[in-house]
C-alpha cells in the first residue's frame, strides 16, 4: 500500500476504535511512512527469493550465513510500527486500557473522595 493509503486505512482503524484525535496526525503520517516502507522491503525480500538466510562474503572473502538483511528491515520496521500503534489506541491491550482510564475518568467522585479534595485545596 502506499503512504497515502496507509494514512486513510490508519485514520479509519482510529475513529472506528473510537481513538482519533486531529493531533494525532504526525504520528499517523510516521506511521504510514513506516508501513509504506516495510510493504517495499517485504517486496524486495520476496523479489529475492524469499530465503531468510542467505550467503554472506565479508570483506575479507570468508562466506558465512546470515539473516536477510531485508527481512531484519521487515522486522524492524514491524516492531516500530508497533510502538505506534500502541500509542494510537489500536492494539487490544491499549485500546484497553485507554478505555479503562476513560472510564476511571469520567467516574464520579465518592463523597470521601470530594471531602479530601476539599481539605486539600
Amino acid at each position: 500500500m502506499t503512504e497515502k493509503q496507509w494514512k486513510s486505512k490508519i485514520k479509519k482503524n482510529c475513529k472506528d476504535a473510537g481513538t482519533y484525535r486531529k493531533y494525532f496526525e504526525p504520528v499517523i503520517e510516521t506511521l504510514a511512512g513506516i508501513l509504506s516502507k516495510r510493504d517495499d522491503a517485504l517486496e524486495q525480500f520476496v523479489a529475492s527469493g524469499g530465503k531468510v538466510i542467505v550467503l554472506y562474503t565479508n570483506k575479507g572473502g570468508a562466506t558465512n550465513l546470515m539473516q536477510n538483511p531485508a527481512l531484519r528491515l521487515v522486522n524492524d520496521l514491524n516492531r516500530d510500527a508497533l510502538m505506534y500503534w500502541r500509542e494510537l489506541g489500536l492494539t487490544a491491550a491499549s485500546l484497553r486500557k485507554i478505555n479503562e482510564q476513560a472510564i476511571r475518568g469520567s467516574a464520579e467522585l465518592s463523597p470521601l473522595d470530594k471531602a479530601l479534595m476539599e481539605l486539600g485545596s
